[in-house]
Order: C-alpha cells, then structure tokens, then sequence
C-alpha cells in the first residue's frame, strides 16, 4: 500500500477491493471491474471519470457537540457499491476507487483538541482534492462529517484557479460562527470567509434548526440563498420541479453536498424523523443536468456512539453515489 501525504492516505490495490466483491458466476460486479492507480501520481492515465474516496472521521461532528459514528459509514457504503452489477447502465472502468483518509484520533479530546485536530484534516484533504480535480476527474467523498466540506471546495477552487459555486441539500446550514474553531457547523462559513465558496445555496434548510440570526444574514447576503424545507412541503410544485428550479442559474464550477441527515430516519448524527424521502433525493440526482465537480455525502452512519445502528445506510450511500455517476 502506498501512503500518501504523512502517511494519512491509503491507496486500494486491486486485492482490496476484491476483498469486498461477493463473486458469483456469470455476474460481473462493480468491484470486478473499477479502476486502481498505484499511486496518486498515476491519477492523469486513468479514463476513469470519477474518483471514489474516502474520509472515515467523525472528530468533527464531535466538534460540534454531536454524536460520534460518522466514520462508520465509508466501509458499509464502499462494499455495496463494489457489489452492484457493471452492465450498461454503469460500467465499472468508469469509476476509479482512490482509497481513504487514516485519521488519527488527537491527542485531547476535549472540544478544543477536537478543533485543532479538525484543522489538520483540513490541510490534510484540500491538497488531494486539488490533485483529482486538477486531473479532470469527478471526486465523490464519503465521509465523515460535515466539516470537510470546506477542504473539499478549497482543494476543487484552487485546482480550478476561481471561486465556486455551491448547492447543499440539508437541514441545516452551517454557517455558525468561525470564532468558534473549526467543526462540522462552520466549513461554508469558512469557505467564505476565505474566498474559495461564491454561491451558496441550501435547499431543504429545516426552519426548526435556525438560530434566530440566520435569516437575517442569508437575507442580507446576495450570495447565500436558502430554500425552507417547510415551503418544500406546502409547494404547489414537485420537489424536482423546485430543485430544477434553485439550481437553474447556478453558475458551473459547482460542487454539490449532500448532507445524509436530509433524509428521513437515515442514522446520524442528526437523524430526524422529518425529511426528504430516499427515492425522491435519488430522483434528483437520476435527473441531474448540471455538470458538478464534486460529489460529497456526509454525516451518515452505521453505528453511533450512542450504540444505535442501521444495516441500511451503507447501500443507501451506494444508491446515491451510483445515481449521481447516472445523472
């Protein structure tokens, strides 16, 4: 296995993924077929369009006074991913199975440690997101919480040498203050902040999780737009029809998050009873026009601190990511 910055990067081989592959005669699964790479260098010769990682951490999350468990879910997900069919519809050779992040709990773990430690992360995963979408490849992050966002759309604005846009689909939106350090509730502030994020726009924002403050910043912000999960329900229109309807001026380069806490009782760390149902989130991305640079799926879980689990959300997440590579 190669390592890659600090030793913090584990790149698959072709006998790890095959690990994962339930192999039957005449069948060809996806795990069969996918692309590796033996080293990062090796990224430009792949014809793969898309890149699959990795980024198993939940220090963020807990960061932000959450439960813990978000790292559980990249194993879950990548395993059922690696065994759906390659056939006409998806065709293994097109994605590229990078590998993932090794994160290391700190030192102190109390919020403060946590915090710093969510720093490192950040420098340890902008640079690689730089190099994938340097190499004209379509990265798809599972993680891990929502702090890596602001890595992600760093690593994709540097590569790209401008400012992004983003769309994400979540109940929440993540904009609490920088001076708190860094969490999972602050990555597109700090996005912003730092001049990397140009468009922000949160579409099935659930207005039981706003502060009192939020309204009025988005309000007064022209370039953070917001969509009320709540005016979604009472909508005249279909939920495709608003999506098509929020993104329509979205200006590419745009990355897209999707935070896995949007979707009715999915485990996480904010898992709500109240969300978007799974088939119509798939819908979205099945429809999907909008040529986005980046894909990232967050916040899910198989297993929380709190010992709640689901044997669900692995293939949930390999839903989702297939239907986007369709879309």
């Amino acid at each position: 296995m190669e390592k890659f910055t600090m030793d913090k990067f584990k790149v698959y081989a072709q006998s790890d993924l095959l690990a994962l592959v339930n192999q039957r005669p005449g069948e060809e699964k996806l795990g069969e077929k996918v692309q590796f790479v033996s080293s990062i260098a090796d990224l430009e010769k792949s014809t793969a369009k898309f890149v699959l990682l990795g980024i198993p951490e939940d220090i963020g999350v807990r960061a932000n006074h959450g439960i813990g468990g978000a790292k559980t879910a990249w194993n879950a997900a990548l395993k059922a991913f690696l065994n759906f069919q390659s056939n006409e519809f998806l065709r293994g050779p097109e994605v590229l199975v990078l590998g993932h992040f090794e994160i290391e709990e700190p030192a102190h773990t109390d919020i403060n440690g946590l915090r710093n430690k969510v720093r490192e992360i950040d420098e340890l995963v902008w640079p690689l997101l730089e190099k994938i979408v340097a190499a004209r490849k379509i990265p798809i992050i599972i993680g891990g919480g929502h702090n890596n966002a602001f890595p992600i759309i760093r690593g994709t604005a540097i590569a790209l040498n401008q400012k992004i846009n983003v769309v994400n689909i979540d109940a929440h939106a993540d904009l609490r203050d920088i001076k708190d350090g860094r969490h999972s509730g602050n990555g597109f502030s700090y996005a912003l902040q730092d001049g990397y994020l140009a468009q922000y726009r949160v579409f099935g924002l659930h207005q039981n999780y706003v502060n009192q403050a939020l309204p009025g910043y988005i309000a007064s912000n022209a370039n953070i737009t917001a969509a009320y999960f709540e005016d979604l329900l009472c909508s005249e229109k279909s939920l495709a029809e608003n999506w098509t309807a929020f993104i329509s001026n979205l200006q590419e380069p745009c990355g897209l998050e999707l935070d896995l806490d949007s979707i009715e009782n999915i485990l996480s760390s904010a898992v709500s009873s109240s969300g978007f149902a799974l088939n119509d989130i798939r819908t979205l991305l099945l429809l999907n026009r909008k040529n986005f640079s980046y894909l990232h799926l967050c916040e899910g879980a198989t297993q929380l601190e709190d010992k709640r689990e689901s044997g669900t959300v692995g293939k949930t997440i390999a839903y989702l990511v297939s239907d986007f590579m369709k879309g």
